[in-house]
């Protein structure tokens, strides 16, 4: 009897506990990386963090490589066997996902005032790629602009007040010629990767935004734009502050730090990279302006499928509101140089500490307050290939810019016009 009570006692045990065990939820999740150091690791450890803390969710994280291949891996994943529940994708690809239904807003996947508070708790700013037609597509993760790194120690060679950056186009100019050796370039913004955030920065700060924000027209031929990408031109060809053709986004960090230029232009991403592997003192400081101060944001949201299910979904939601959160938002700040996305971010007692032992982690957030969204459109990829090809057409002296810029108009007008 007792044996047979114990038996029963068993087979009850392992009848409780199965439903445990199949209660689990596994979460795949896409991410890039579009800038050098050991990221991977740092994202990792936030992943096994909250799995520590969520045992009954399991996330498989999988790195994919720059923006572009996370979303092709992702989209390919969608009609696997093996698909997705969610990724950080750029934050310009927004409109692709909706228009081909395979996003969910984030108001069909938060429930009550808390996560609502959540939501609602992102700087602006940030959320401006991710807010389309009312609603709520992608939360920022992996957030930029584009900040001015420069060599303090060539500055004061060069006979220039080393907390003073440039602030103006003319100013850029100058510095940069006093800058400028027969070893070290005064100037380098790279033209490769991402040539059209950069050109983006170029355009607003001579007062134009490269499109409209309601993602159908596109002012690639404006007159102040044309003189953007000449101005970026005779940097080059001018100026003779900037290598003439291209500048590769992949291998400027490194140039930078090897003393190849004395100022570089780069995503306040590579920020704790270059303050972990440079030996000399440099500064951080925002964009110069023409008309104005301004910079894009850059970088990336997190995205929930459409075809996760309901149990899925909420599993995502909590895998990225714990990555999201103050603490990790600030830790991830500090180990990669990517903006705390959220004014509760600075408020912790690790990124208030970090920021007063190194005020340049302050700059791209101050940026901010002239930031616009990244360039993004209807059929973004296409649109965006047109203005890089463009880019660097000018850059390159194939063509001036009005006639690069003139083919890139025609283009996207020929694209956005089934939209509009």
């Amino acid at each position: 009897m007792t044996r047979q009570v114990t038996l029963a006692a068993l087979l009850a045990g392992t009848a409780l506990a199965a439903p445990a065990a199949a209660q689990q939820t596994e979460l795949t999740m896409y991410y890039p990386i579009a800038v050098g150091g050991p990221l991977t690791q740092v994202v990792d450890g936030i992943v096994a963090e909250f799995e520590e803390q969520n045992p009954d969710i399991s996330v498989n994280a999988i790195y994919a490589g720059n923006y572009d291949d996370t979303r092709i891996k992702a989209l390919a994943a969608l009609n696997s066997g093996d698909p997705a529940q969610l990724a950080v994708m750029f934050s310009i690809d927004a409109y692709d996902l909706i228009e081909q239904d395979l996003i969910v807003p984030f108001e069909e996947v938060i429930e009550g005032e808390e996560e609502q508070a959540w939501l609602d708790g992102f700087y602006p700013a940030l959320m401006a790629n991710g807010a389309i037609e009312g609603q709520t597509w992608g939360v920022p993760f992996q957030r930029s602009t584009i900040v001015a790194y420069y060599n303090k120690d060539m500055f004061r060679e060069a006979g220039l007040d080393p907390e003073d950056a440039p602030e103006t186009w003319d100013e850029l100019v100058e510095m940069g010629a006093a800058l400028t050796t027969d070893e070290t370039h005064g100037l380098m913004i790279p033209s490769t990767g991402y040539p059209y955030w950069m050109f983006q920065a170029l355009a607003i700060q001579n007062g134009k935004e490269l499109m409209t924000g309601d993602g159908l027209h596109t002012n690639f031929d404006d007159p102040e734009v044309v003189e953007a990408l000449e101005f970026w031109r005779s940097l080059s060809t001018e100026h003779g502050i900037m290598p003439e053709g291209t500048v590769e986004w992949g291998t400027l960090r490194q140039a930078f730090l090897e003393g190849e230029t004395a100022m570089m232009w780069h995503s306040t991403g590579n920020l704790t990279a270059v303050k972990n592997e440079a030996e000399f003192d440099f500064g951080v400081a925002m964009l110069p302006k023409n008309e104005r101060l301004g910079s894009p944001t850059g970088g990336g949201n997190f995205y929930i499928f459409k075809d996760a299910t309901e149990e899925e979904r909420q599993a995502a939601l909590e895998l990225i509101k714990f990555m999201t959160s103050p603490e990790q938002a600030a830790n991830w700040s500090i180990e990669t140089g990517y903006m705390g996305v959220s004014p509760a971010a600075y408020e912790t007692e690790a990124l208030r500490a970090y920021t007063e032992e190194f005020p340049p982690a302050l700059v791209a957030r101050d940026q901010l307050e002239h930031a616009v969204a990244e360039f993004s459109t209807f059929e973004t990829a296409r649109v965006r290939e047109g203005l890089n090809n463009a880019i660097q057409s000018a850059l390159t002296g194939q063509k001036s810019a009005e006639e690069a810029l003139a083919e890139a108009q025609a283009a996207a007008d020929r694209l956005l016009s089934a939209y509009r």
